[in-house]
């Protein structure tokens, strides 16, 4: 599709966590004769649904694979540990890895961080989920460690969460095909990014006019008047001595 072509809606994705709301609300204003049709998806799947041409953009969490997709980083979220409202590290502001070295740390086939060395210890079996993670956290089966939009969309009464520091974090980021960089997703672009609506938004415009120099300001004629000043061109200049007197002296005697 050319940057030219336009839609009869546009399609965005967006994974659990993030809230689209206020860019969806602002799209609506501006463009009321374009349907802004949005569908939540898997993290994993959101960058397949894109190159599918399933969608027009999508918020997805980073890494995205560059050499396909076009990404403009938006934000990086907070790392929080979740864990029942008695638990002994709900007695602290922040949590480190140490903390959780008793603990079984749950790790769902979903996870959206990048570990190297999960804290706690492994369960036996990976959760599917993220959601069937917090319900072995509320069942007490163990702790569970996700970027603080999760914690958010699965609270529960009994459970609370705490950051975590030294821990890996995740970026949200509004991507699409890197050869399908439409007038629609160039104005969504605007959008996330905070622009007006008359901002040029990326797009060519036409070159401005030169504005005159200071010296061919300075050569343009005056505007025209019903007399000259004394002293302009034509006239004599203030305060000089002209040719001829302006008036007429007394005639000499003679002898």
């Amino acid at each position: 599709m050319t940057g030219s072509e336009k839609s009869s809606s546009f399609r965005l994705v967006y994974v659990p966590g993030v809230m689209p709301d206020k860019w969806v609300r602002v799209w609506n204003e501006r463009h009321p004769d374009v349907p802004l049709a949005l569908t939540q998806v898997p993290a994993g799947a959101a960058a397949g649904r894109l190159l599918d041409g399933d969608a027009d953009a999508g918020l997805v969490r980073l890494p995205v694979d560059r050499t396909v997709l076009s990404a403009i980083p938006l934000y990086t979220e907070q790392t929080v540990v979740v864990v029942p409202k008695d638990h002994l590290v709900t007695a602290v502001d922040e949590v480190s890895p140490e903390d959780l070295s008793d603990d079984i740390v749950l790790h769902p086939l979903d996870d959206v961080l990048d570990w190297e060395n999960l804290p706690g210890r492994p369960a036996f079996e990976r959760p599917a989920t993220t959601a069937d993670a917090v319900e072995l956290v509320a069942a007490a089966i163990g702790v569970l460690i996700v970027p603080l939009s999760l914690a958010r969309l699965h609270h529960r009464k009994d459970l609370t969460h705490r950051p975590l520091k030294d821990a890996p974090e995740s970026s949200v980021a509004l991507a699409w095909p890197e050869d399908a960089t439409t007038d629609e997703v160039e104005d969504f672009i605007g959008i996330v990014r905070g622009r007006t609506v008359n901002s040029t938004r990326g797009r060519t415009q036409p070159p401005a006019q030169d504005k005159p120099k200071r010296d061919d300001r300075r050569k343009q004629p005056a505007g025209p008047t019903g007399t000259q000043r004394r002293g302009s061109s034509g006239g004599a200049p203030k305060g000089g001595k002209s040719g001829k007197s302006g008036k007429r002296g007394k005639p000499r005697r003679r002898s």
